[in-house]
């Protein structure tokens, strides 16, 4: 393995995609730098990242084999149900169910996933935190705050030079620092994609009830409605308005948020109290065009940017990290050059057709839920009622979305590198 002068690799960016992937590798023996605008331990304050985010039960193993598993178990609450429900106005939580819904529940396919559920639900936060304290605890490098101005290629190795002068040495880079990444668009990584005009308001309640570990997700004609169950008889809210709305949500007083959350959705929320900050987040779609360049890979939001309407979106990251961990691993054992093409093109072969047809599907289902067009509604009220009918679906359906299914990396399987 280099030194500590030259690293393995050079990750841009310490987020929860970055900091899994340095965590990942450290365990398969390569060193890795991490590169973060933010100061590191600025990202583990509550008003950092007010999101909470589905965890699959596939993604969960990952967490388990690279030792995070024990810390995060406490703070992650398991998803048993999950009710999808057509709804035609926005008070639709609060009537009657519609008869066009779909009901997952994880008993019907404990037998093949040893009694998991269908995902668990765990505030970034916390999620954060687990990572600093372990990225801390293997001793990996982190510089922050620090940010990536330029990346040359040459050969055997590219150069990384950061704004503040420094320049660093090693044989592959990784961009994982969102959608904006500088790492793609110094390799010339083009992406395609287009606004929702949409943003999702998030904001985290106290329930006046037990949620019973249901996850409930309303489909209404301005888009998505999900009250997600966390732990101490909490729920988060995660919800989509147009710009405009959300951004005025965002701005208004305490008591104007609560007003037209218990008049948009009523008695459902009963004896409801928003506890914490309040997040607006804009909602797009962005998917890179390539996952590799010479001595260049990215992952997560820096090579797809999704619509949260499935809560895939960091799912789909840290399977990027697992594939590529697995990769260079195996590369490296083996005596090959990580940074070389015929590496890097493997990460991007695993990866490359899941991303796009899990973007173009998640897309697919915003156009076709977030209208009010009567043989539209017609059409995916009868094909909601189908799959609600069929056990085979409901569970492929139910499989897909805890991650086990397809060529799996090990870590994905709960086994460690």
């Amino acid at each position: 393995m280099s030194g500590p002068q030259t690293p393995d690799v050079i990750i841009a960016g310490a987020g929860l995609a970055g900091a899994t992937l340095a965590l990942a590798l450290h365990q398969g023996g390569l060193s890795s730098v991490l590169v973060d605008p933010q100061p590191f331990d600025a990202q583990l304050a509550p008003s950092f990242d007010g999101r909470s985010t589905a965890i699959a039960y596939s993604t969960f193993r990952m967490f388990d084999a690279l030792g995070l598993g024990e810390s995060l178990r406490p703070h992650a609450c398991r998803m048993d149900h999950i009710l999808v429900t057509d709804g035609q106005r926005p008070g639709a939580a609060s009537r009657a169910p519609s008869s066009a819904f779909i009901r997952f529940d994880a008993e019907e396919i404990g037998d093949r996933n040893g009694g998991e559920p269908l995902g668990y639900m765990l505030e970034n936060r916390r999620l954060r935190v687990a990572l600093a304290e372990a990225v801390t605890a293997a001793g990996i490098e982190v510089l922050a705050p620090a940010s990536v101005d330029s990346v040359e290629v040459g050969p055997g190795l590219a150069t990384v030079t950061l704004k503040d002068g420094r320049s660093l040495k090693a044989p592959l880079v990784i961009g994982a620092e969102g959608r904006g990444s500088t790492v793609r668009k110094a390799a010339s990584i083009d992406t395609l994609g287009w606004p929702y005009h949409q943003s999702g308001v998030v904001a985290t309640v106290q329930l006046g009830k037990d949620h019973g570990n249901v996850a409930h997700e309303y489909f209404l004609p301005d888009g998505p409605f999900a009250i997600l169950p966390l732990t101490e008889q909490r729920a988060s809210l995660v919800w989509t308005e147009s710009t405009r709305r959300a951004e005025a949500l965002k701005t208004a007083s305490d008591e104007a948020f609560h007003a037209h959350l218990m008049r948009r959705f009523g008695e459902f929320l009963e004896g409801v109290e928003v506890v914490g900050p309040r997040f607006v987040y804009p909602l797009s779609l962005q998917l890179a065009e390539k996952l590799t360049a010479p001595r260049i890979a990215i992952i997560g939001d820096a090579a797809h940017g999704v619509h949260p309407v499935a809560g895939q979106g960091l799912n789909m990251g840290l399977k990027d990290v697992a594939a590529l961990a697995e990769v260079l691993t195996e590369a490296v054992r083996i005596g090959e050059d990580i940074g070389s093409e015929l590496v890097l093109e493997r990460y991007a072969r695993w990866r490359r057709f899941d991303n796009a047809a899990l973007a173009a599907g998640f897309d697919g289902f915003v156009r076709l839920f977030s209208n009010d067009i009567g043989p539209v509604r017609l059409a995916r009220d009868v094909g909601m009622a189908v799959v609600n009918r069929i056990a085979p679906l409901r569970r492929a359906f139910m499989h897909e979305a805890g991650g086990a299914t397809g060529d799996l990396p090990r870590l994905l399987k709960g086994e460690q590198l």
